[in-house]
């Protein structure tokens, strides 16, 4: 397409931090200066200015999306996942530097899916490598914990009437809202202890 634009994205997670890096990445794969949006924000969600601009008002089918790693267009694994489906089925292709066999720039649409396939892969890979990561560093301050004597579990919530207003709330009986006012539970809590209590 030869009216095809090559975009670059960048972003850090706080104003304190540089750009530069990134910046120069970009720069030397050819991307002009002016054509990389940036972000100085958080990635937990997509309330960024910069990179909501680039989506839905710059980003044009046949033009391509530069980022340096992967994570910059989201922290969260499924909103990558997301994304990554969104840009593609707009068309746009995206160039990950530091994961070369993410690029999807000049493949065929089956080598586009299979590129996605990868990346849905590799982050299904990624959150489960960080998963045991945060089991492993919970486990060992738990036994540090105990070694001094200072853990003492957490107490689990427990409502003598629960079961019988999870089966009013599966039967439709009643809303999750209104489950949650008879068990006098923040939401949070009470979906946490509807997968206790589905997984005993």
């Amino acid at each position: 397409m030869t009216n095809s634009k090559n975009y670059g994205y960048i972003r850090v997670s706080s104003k304190e931090q540089n750009l530069d890096r990134q910046r120069i990445a970009l720069i030397e794969n050819g991307i002009n200066e002016r054509d990389i949006i940036e972000d100085k924000q958080s990635g937990k969600d997509f309330k960024r200015n910069g990179y909501l601009t680039l989506k839905n008002s710059l980003l044009r089918p046949g033009d391509t999306l530069t980022i340096t790693e992967l994570d910059r267009i989201g922290r969260n694994m499924d909103m990558i996942k997301t994304e990554w489906r969104e840009l593609q089925e707009k068309g746009i292709d995206i160039v990950v530097l530091d994961t070369p066999i993410l690029n999807t720039k000049n493949k065929s649409d089956i080598e586009k899916k299979l590129i996605a396939n990868i990346v849905f892969e590799l982050l299904a890979y990624m959150a489960e490598k960080e998963r045991i990561k945060t089991r492993s560093r919970q486990s060992e301050g738990i036994a540090v914990a105990k070694a001094k004597g200072v853990y003492k579990g957490r107490k689990k919530i427990t409502h003598d009437n629960f079961e019988s207003v999870y089966n009013e709330w599966k039967e439709n009986k009643i809303t999750a809202v209104k489950a949650m006012e008879k068990l006098n539970m923040k939401k949070n809590t009470f979906y946490r202890r509807v997968k206790e209590y589905e997984n005993d």
